[in-house]
């Protein structure tokens, strides 16, 4: 599951200011969050779960 989020991040961080749009950021949590619910993660519906993923993927970007 780690590869497939790593790949979809990959796609849509290729925007030089993906981080700074609000449409490209809102495609990703969506994909992360239909990804992950494929994957039965989190067990239970959790918002919080879903932004960490995703504030997670902003910083690894940033970061590299």
């Amino acid at each position: 599951m780690a590869k497939k989020i790593k790949e979809l991040i990959d796609d849509k961080s290729q925007y030089t200011d993906w981080s700074n749009r609000n449409d490209i950021k809102a495609q990703l949590k969506m994909d992360l969050v239909i990804l992950l619910y494929e994957n039965g993660y989190p067990p239970e519906w959790n918002e919080e779960v879903f932004n960490m993923v995703l504030e997670q993927a902003e910083n690894f970007k940033e970061n590299m």
